[in-house]
This record gives structure tokens, sequence and C-alpha cells, in this order.
């Protein structure tokens, strides 16, 4: 198959900063450090060649260090930061972020959403202000939701028309459950707004690590690629956090597999064609 994108994956540095959120037993297995160089041969047997570094605490410092990272690293082609969408200056902040070396490589802004207790954060005047210089900046902005904030996103990108609004990890649906409702109700309705884009990955830490296949994750993956079509869905790996269920390879070939069924183009699309566009990377 043709040159693959990894469209959503992180890197961390315990001695540099804490990652506060890998507690328990569950995550203990992803509490040491990764890097791009620990990234980089795995991406390459897998046919990835170009990648999109994710942020993953809500600290400032981190945005300038994955530009920087980007900028001497050839495999990383966009970097989704942290800022603070609440702040008057927010525009500022970003021309700040834009301006420093790599800042070139600034594609899109993230904040853990699923972390607040407000199911309809995104939907705060503040947030919205933020979200618009975002926009005005001329960067998306990737959703990380629990399915019961599915619905603020809808209304937070039917609010934003000239933003678009990526959802990664398919908005996190129960797959360990097997349930699929009400989750692709509310995934339907965001997908039904034309600036919305949505990630394929993240699905096999939703289910049971022990016992997921291709086929338990086919009516999630069905689901998506039905709502949103696949010229507006991207794979990503979720590295290193996708190593708590599956290899690097393993979720490269699981993505692989649930789009067999599409063409050549469709699938040309997910593996790359869609970041591409939607980072311009």
């Amino acid at each position: 198959m043709p040159a693959v994108v990894d469209a959503h994956h992180h890197v961390w540095d315990l001695s540099v900063r804490d990652q506060d959120w890998i507690t328990g037993e569950q995550l203990a297995p992803i509490r040491r450090n990764f890097t791009l160089g620990d990234l980089a041969p795995l991406a390459h047997k897998s046919g990835v060649t170009a990648t999109v570094l994710v942020q993953t605490v809500t600290v400032e410092e981190e945005t300038p260090e994955f530009l920087a990272l980007a900028d001497g690293h050839e495999l990383v082609a966009g970097v989704v930061g942290w800022a603070d969408l609440t702040r008057p200056d927010i525009a500022e902040t970003l021309a700040r972020l834009a301006a420093l070396p790599g800042g070139r490589y600034l594609k899109g802004i993230r904040h853990q959403v699923q972390g607040e207790p407000d199911p309809e954060w995104l939907l705060r005047p503040d947030v919205l202000r933020g979200l618009a210089a975002v926009a005005d900046a001329g960067l998306v902005y990737d959703l990380v939701v629990l399915p019961h904030q599915l619905p603020a996103c809808a209304g937070a990108a039917a609010a934003l028309p000239g933003l678009t609004f990526v959802l990664d990890h398919c908005g996190k649906p129960p797959v360990a459950s097997g349930a699929v409702e009400p989750w692709a109700g509310s995934l339907r309705a965001l997908a039904a707004l034309p600036n919305t884009v949505c990630k394929l990955s993240g699905l096999v830490t939703e289910a049971d690590p022990a016992t997921w296949t291709p086929d338990v994750l086919r009516p999630y993956a069905d689901t998506v690629l039905e709502a949103f079509g696949p010229g507006r869905v991207m794979f990503g790996s979720d590295w290193p956090v996708c190593t708590l269920a599956a290899t690097y390879e393993q979720v490269t070939q699981a993505a692989q597999e649930l789009t067999g069924s599409l063409t050549a183009g469709e699938r040309e699309a997910v593996f790359g064609g869609t970041a591409t566009r939607v980072y311009r990377l």
C-alpha cells in the first residue's frame, strides 16, 4: 500500500516532566520514557513515513518542546499542541507558538476535555472564543472526549463552521461492553456537520486488552466510516498508549483489516490523504 501517515501518537520523557495521568496498575506498563527514536523503527516497519505528534499534558512548555522535536526529526510532519483556550490573549499565544523554532509544524490545538466535569465545557463562551482564535490562526482543533460529551462537540462545530474539529479515538466508544448506542447516534450527529473529521484510533484500548480482535472493533469502525465517509477519516496509532493492548504493528494491521472493503482510493484517504489535507502536512 502507499506510504502511511500516522495521525496520532505521543512521546514523553519522565525526567523532563511527570505524566500525572499515568497512574495505577493498568497504566503501569507505559510509565516509562517513549521517544521518537523508539517509534521510528516501528513506524518504518509498518510503512509509516509521516506522523502527527499530539499533546499529552496541559502544560505550556510541552508544545514548544514538541515543535522543536518536529523541527529536528524527519518523521514528524505536524504537531497538535496545547494552549489555554480561556485566556484573553489566546490569539497572541498561538501567534507566539507559530513564531517559535519549528512553529511551522503547529497544525492544531487540543485540550483534555474528557477530564472536564462540565459535559458542555466546549460550549462555554470563553471556550468558544478561544476556539474561534484557533480557527483564525489557521489551525484545527482535536477533540479528546467521552461519549456523553459528543453532543457538545456537535454544538461547538455548528457554532464555528470555519473551524475543523478532529475527533480523536472515535469518541471513545464503549467497546469492552459491546454497546453501540447512544455513542453511535451522537457520533452520527457530529459527523453530519461538514467541518468534522474522525481518527480511526484508540479502539484497542477501549476494548478488553486480553480478548480484542479486529472483529470486536468492526462495529465501531464501520459506524465511523459510514458516518464520516473515508474522506473524513484518518488512521492514528495512539502509540504508545496502544501498547497497553497491542503492538504498533498489530494496530496498523487491524486498521488495514477494518478498511479492507474500501476502494484503493478510499484507503489512501484513511491512511494518508485525509490527514495530509486536514493538517496541511
